[in-house]
């Protein structure tokens, strides 16, 4: 059952790099050594606070919410969910410290390719580096999509999209944590989905 499980990962794996672009399956396969499997349990960190950055992630099955501790609060920035790349960015890209953490809401399992590796890959192959390029360029725009809809949307709007676009969210991730990523007070989160009906 494992084994099978981990062939499945495998291939979605290769599944969402070739939704960025078409790569040679010979030199794909040949990439896919370098993608090292991490499992976490509820809990468990995966980058903490001034820890450097080397690897970029992909969530086989599981959830990671992205956050800074603010006076012993969590301000939550991001989820994210099965079949998705994701890392730190800027401690990433500029080989700097983090000023976030990373860490498992349910049990995880993630393939992570080493910076070093990632980069040699997109120097041997236009291929893989426009993926690189493509993938990298869809985390930046989240975070911009994001701030926009924290300052133009209303808290009513903000709960009501992340309702419609990722209803998982709320089986998987506890209220207060949704309520941080909405730029609410779980007590102000409350009192929504109380008025709307789903509380």
């Amino acid at each position: 059952m494992e084994k099978l499980l981990e062939e499945k990962y495998l291939t979605n794996l290769k599944q969402k790099i070739l939704s960025y672009t078409k790569v040679d399956e010979e030199w794909l396969s040949h990439e896919m050594q370098y993608y090292k499997k991490i499992r976490l349990n509820k809990g468990d960190n995966l980058v903490s606070e001034g820890q450097l950055v080397n690897h970029f992630y992909y969530v086989a099955k599981g959830c990671i919410f992205y956050y800074k501790l603010e006076d012993g609060e969590k301000r939550v920035l991001e989820f994210y969910t099965d079949d998705v790349f994701f890392t730190d960015v800027p401690a990433y890209v500029k080989g700097a410290p983090s000023n976030y953490n990373l860490s498992a809401t349910e049990e995880t399992i993630l393939y992570a390719i080493k910076k070093s590796d990632a980069e040699r890959s997109f120097n041997k192959s236009h291929q893989l580096e426009r993926f690189g390029r493509l993938s990298m360029q869809e985390a930046f725009i989240k975070s911009f999509n994001r701030i926009e809809r924290l300052n133009s949307r209303s808290n009513e709007e903000r709960y009501v999209r992340l309702l419609q676009k990722r209803p998982d969210l709320f089986q998987r991730v506890p209220q207060y944590l949704i309520a941080s990523y909405l730029g609410l007070t779980p007590v102000g989160l409350s009192k929504i989905r109380k008025r709307l009906g789903k509380g």
